[in-house]
């Protein structure tokens, strides 16, 4: 049996040590001096294996779907609270950052919010009555655990009006999405309060969005922080129009957050759905060329990050790993995150993490 002499032995064990405090260390360890690190879950991925890989890699976390209006209160004055409650007990109890999503939005909305007794479109005052009952009894429920709420969600317009012809906006014009943020501030004047929306880094459609938000600031409306959805791919974003995303929306003195990202393995702005009336002609396989772009596409949009930690106060994930992604309901199977189907770590994620 061949021994080692002690100072080999010291060298081989310190070696070993090293390997171990690497290999535990998670992504959210990596950017504690940056920015905290989100996930969007679901009931389901706070158990079992899935749950794992959340307190290992992140320190925050947003509900994907329970917290918003039609799943939460899907007939008037009628909650079903347990997948919410469960969301924000499973952060409580490991500590981690709570972040609320969303309060006001044009889907997943109920279709009793806009009509009365008779089926008849209701007045901008009920409409508004009523959005003001559910942020005073959603919000306050959470008080104190949810640090951040996405108050209203995607009020902007894609093509060249303005705002989006929702059932809102029909009802009640501009004024719903001020008053939602003046309900949400009087329910907890402690909360984060954030706009969120997508395709933010869009010039004309960031354009609107920059406009909406420095007219309601300067009515001392309490908007705390812009919320740039990050649903992205291979092809998109620049690393120019990203940066001036984040110059622009921090000059108005709000806080930055990234708060549904994934990169698309297809081209386009929405993942990877078909064209309409095509079908999959076979099996969606993750291949080696998809991996180089998505990581390429990571390791700049994490260099951008860090070069602007100043301004952004967190990034979150939408969906944990590759295994599930709400991409897949858009064609075919999708693989935009940094965890594989067997919840491993992609070739991306190390080069988010190699800084």
């Amino acid at each position: 049996m061949n021994k080692l002499k002690p100072a080999l032995l010291l060298v081989s064990i310190g070696t070993c040590l090293l390997f171990s405090f690497n290999k535990s260390k998670g992504l959210k360890d990596y950017y504690n001096n940056y920015f905290p690190i989100g996930v969007a879950v679901t009931p389901n991925d706070i158990r079992g294996n899935e749950k794992s890989l959340i307190l290992e890699h992140f320190n925050s976390i947003t509900a994907e779907n329970a917290m918003k209006m039609g799943p939460l209160q899907p007939g008037e004055n009628k909650y079903f609270w347990s997948n919410a409650d469960s969301i924000v007990e499973f952060g409580v109890k490991n500590k981690l950052k709570v972040r609320g999503h969303c309060l006001v939005w044009h889907t997943q909305t109920p279709r009793w919010l806009f009509k009365d007794s008779a089926g008849k479109t209701i007045s901008k005052e009920v409409l508004l009555t009523r959005i003001k009952n559910h942020i005073n009894t959603v919000v306050p429920r959470y008080k104190g655990k949810i640090y951040a709420w996405d108050v209203v969600n995607e009020v902007i317009a894609d093509d060249t009006s303005y705002f989006r012809k929702s059932p809102l906006y029909n009802i009640a014009g501009e004024d719903f999405v001020e008053q939602a943020f003046r309900y949400a501030h009087a329910a907890d004047p402690k909360a984060i309060l954030f706009y969120n929306d997508y395709n933010t880094e869009t010039p004309a459609k960031r354009d609107k969005i920059f406009k909406m938000l420095k007219g309601l600031l300067a009515k001392g409306v309490p908007i705390h922080g812009v919320g740039l959805q990050a649903h992205w791919s291979i092809n998109n974003p620049s690393r120019e129009e990203l940066e001036k995303s984040i110059e622009m929306f921090s000059s108005l003195g709000l806080q930055i957050q990234f708060t549904e990202l994934d990169i698309s393995v297809y081209t386009g702005r929405q993942g990877g759905q078909l064209i309409a009336g095509e079908k999959a002609k076979e099996p969606a396989v993750f291949t080696p060329e998809m991996e180089q772009k998505q990581l390429e596409k990571y390791k700049m949009i994490f260099d951008v990050f860090r070069k602007h930690k100043k301004h952004i106060t967190g990034v979150t994930f939408w969906n944990l790993s590759d295994k599930y992604t709400w991409l897949d309901g858009r064609g075919r199977k999708n693989f935009p995150l940094l965890f594989d189907t067997e919840l491993k770590p992609k070739k991306a994620y190390y080069e988010v993490i190699k800084f």
